[in-house]
């Protein structure tokens, strides 16, 4: 904590990045505080409703015109339902898994899953593709829980990298392996939308583990995907 900022180091392994404050520690998790479940839903619209009239207020809007009058409460109630729903582990998606009774041994790859997150710099949207891919060890997973983890990952405010990393380890625990591979491309609107104003550029950013660590199974997801 330095001029009550907080302070993100990373440790000597550049796969780990370490989150400190205080005696609280987490490796690629979003950094929440200890206490960040004390408050239900309900509470925390209410909340979150208050403060946002505030900043409404701030900037000289009426609020008591007809159309501005609810915003607070919609916003509110858009942040803890919906964009950052995936902030709360109750609503971490629960895998469906069945017995690969083909014994199809190959990778198996899910392409242009839709992203929409934020960014946790200015809390604008994060747009784009996720590409994931995994190699089953006998079990395989309904593909609409491919789409869930990828959308509980995002539904939080984020980083790119750690988006990519969050998505993997998901998959990896859904699917007890570790040959997953999940690449992520986006557009980000704290770019195009404000400072330098570039709409045209996107980050892409990638995890490979396991079997796709080997630089023939890398291409041949890196082929499917384009």
């Amino acid at each position: 904590m330095l001029n009550n900022k907080i302070i993100f180091e990373p440790k000597i392994d550049k796969n780990v990045l370490e989150y400190e404050k205080g005696h609280h520690r987490w490796s690629y998790d979003t950094p929440l505080r200890a206490d960040a479940f004390e408050l239900d839903d309900n509470a925390k619209i209410e909340l979150i409703a208050e403060h946002f009239a505030g900043i409404m207020q701030v900037l000289g809007l009426d609020l008591e015109d007809d159309s501005l009058q609810d915003t607070p409460k919609r916003v509110a109630k858009m942040y803890v339902k919906e964009i950052f729903s995936g902030l709360n582990p109750a609503n971490k998606p629960e895998p469906t898994l069945f017995k690969n009774a083909y014994h199809y041994n190959q990778m198996l790859v899910e392409r242009n899953i839709s992203v929409f997150s934020n960014c946790e710099h200015h809390f604008v949207p994060i747009v784009g593709k996720a590409h994931v891919a995994y190699i089953s060890n006998g079990q395989v997973i309904g593909l609409s829980k491919l789409n869930r983890i990828v959308q509980y990952c995002s539904q939080r405010p984020q980083v790119q990298e750690r988006l990519t990393v969050q998505i993997a380890n998901l998959m990896k625990e859904a699917l007890g392996t570790e040959d997953v591979a999940v690449v992520i491309d986006a557009y980000h609107h704290c770019v195009s939308s404000r400072g330098v104003k570039d709409s045209g550029s996107t980050t892409l950013t990638a995890e490979y583990c396991g079997q796709f660590l080997n630089a023939e199974t890398k291409n041949e997801f890196l082929k499917y995907i384009g």
